[in-house]
Formats: structure tokens, C-alpha cells, sequence
């Protein structure tokens, strides 16, 4: 069974609200932070004038069915579909956009498909991390791990 990282953007079918934008002194996301579900941990940094974003641990790192680390294996991509979700790239093409927010896109490993995403620091300890695909729209809120 693969990785659930909780990004079951595809099937929310209400859009939620994006945060405004912070002032000047919003948080930085720098860090690493624990997904809503609580089943990866995705280390946070600059990258490239934005940020990057790396899936550093898992809740259930080894596949049941394999018994091996579970893999990137609903990724359409052939050549990709045996890469290892620990250290597997979330985010891309990840810009500023206001303060405390970045835009880019995100990719799912639970269906292999990459979307529309936003990424917004709604505290110290919280992160809004958004995504699209058309006119449907969902998210989850991250909560920082350590400091």
C-alpha cells in the first residue's frame, strides 16, 4: 500500500479559504514540519529564491507488502516509481508571493499527480499547505516539529 502524505487534494470538493497575507515579520517556514495526518515529516528550505520541500521520515517507512521502504509507486512515470518517498521532492517551482506565502506546485504521492499549491505561514508552529486542480481546491494545516 503506498505512503498516505495527505494530500488528497482531488477528492475535496469544497474550496477553503486561503489565509490573508502576513506582515513583513510573518515566520519563516524553514524547518520541518509534521503533515496533518501525521504520517511524514517534510523538511522545509530555501531553494532557488523560494523553498523546497523533502519528505526526511515517514510514520510507516517500511511497505507491509514488500517489506521493503516504501516507494514512489503510483508515480505515472516509469523511471520513477521505484524512488524511495523518504527524500522524495514535494514541492517545485515554489515563489514568493506575499509575505509569509509561496505559490508553486506539489506533488501527491498518494495518486502521483503534481498540482496547483500554495503554501501560507499561519503561525509559529502552523503551516497552511493548499492545492488545486481546476476549480477544486484543498488543504491541510502542518505543525512544526522541535524548534
Amino acid at each position: 500500500m503506498a505512503c498516505r502524505l495527505g494530500f488528497v487534494i482531488a477528492i475535496i470538493a469544497a474550496a477553503l479559504a486561503v489565509p490573508a497575507a502576513h506582515a513583513q515579520s510573518a515566520p519563516e517556514p524553514f524547518g520541518v514540519w509534521q503533515t496533518q495526518a501525521g504520517d511524514a515529516r517534510v523538511k522545509i528550505s530555501k531553494c532557488s529564491g523560494g523553498i523546497c520541500g523533502v519528505v526526511v521520515s515517514l510514520r510507516d517507512p517500511i511497505d507491509p507488502m514488500t517489506g521493503k521502504p516504501q516507494v514512489d509507486n503510483k508515480n505515472p512515470n516509469p523511471s520513477l516509481a521505484k524512488r524511495p518517498i523518504i527524500g522524495l521532492p514535494l514541492f517545485s517551482a515554489m515563489q514568493p508571493v506575499a509575505a509569509g506565502k509561496w505559490s508553486g506546485q506539489i506533488y501527491n504521492a498518494d495518486d502521483g499527480g503534481t498540482y496547483a499549491s500554495s503554501v501560507s505561514v499561519t503561525g509559529e508552529s502552523t503551516l497552511r499547505v493548499e492545492g488545486c486542480v481546476g476549480a477544486l481546491c484543498g488543504g491541510e494545516t502542518w505543525t512544526r516539529v522541535g524548534r
